[in-house]
């Protein structure tokens, strides 16, 4: 019963810091808008936090998991719409175009297939997999900038709020997913504690010098 109460507990405050952490994006697009540019944002960490709540909302509805299925609806959303800020503001619209389809290409490929699949524990297997996979590109996708971070000696480039809220995120789910016995959730969020922590490191080696130098 205590197990219950603690697990209910925590898918709560799981999913309500995952909100948040998914509105962190807003900062950056705030950002974007009032520069009237995504400078050297790049729009990668956004199409595949779009491709990677997506497959999760799925996952979500195979697992008939409320939480996850009510975080990753607000995710979609919220995804979808950075998207088309960095879209809209960008001089690279043919790149952000082109990352777009090809998630959209992947996300419709991985429903096309489980759709065909009539064993549920290989469909489970294969959606777990999957989101696994997206979960970690997701997590790793502010390193796409590493070389323009190395190179400038500056961490301008990597969106600070969506590192920060995605190690406490992460932590968290990882805690869920452990009560749960849910492989699939345990290894993608101690992997986002891993990756995230040591982006973190990166403000440390090198602080953002725009807007006053702050990161917070």
């Amino acid at each position: 019963m205590l197990d219950e109460q603690l697990k209910n507990l925590l898918a709560t405050t799981a999913s309500i810091s995952t909100v948040l952490q998914f509105l962190s994006g807003t900062i950056t697009c705030q950002r974007i808008v009032r520069n009237k540019s995504t400078g050297e944002i790049s729009a990668f960490p956004f199409v595949s936090g779009c491709l990677s709540t997506a497959l999760w909302l799925r996952y979500g509805f195979l697992i008939q998991d409320t939480s996850i299925i009510l975080v990753n609806t607000i995710g979609v959303s919220l995804f979808f719409s950075y998207v088309l800020v960095l879209f809209l503001y960008s001089i690279k619209k043919i790149q952000v175009l082109r990352q777009f389809l090809l998630s959209l290409g992947l996300l419709v490929a991985v429903l096309m297939k489980l759709h065909r699949m009539e064993d549920g524990a290989q469909a489970h297997q294969f959606l777990g997999y999957t989101c696994m996979a997206v979960t970690v590109l997701f997590f790793a996708a502010p390193f796409a900038t590493l070389l323009q971070v190395i190179r400038s000696k500056s961490t301008d480039s990597l969106p600070y709020h969506l590192i920060v809220a995605t190690f406490l995120v992460s932590l968290q789910w990882l805690i869920y997913g452990l009560m749960l016995q849910d492989p699939f959730i345990q290894a993608p969020n101690f992997l986002g504690c891993v990756l995230s922590g040591l982006q973190l490191s990166l403000f440390l080696i090198y602080p953002a010098k725009a807007h006053g130098a702050s990161v917070i």
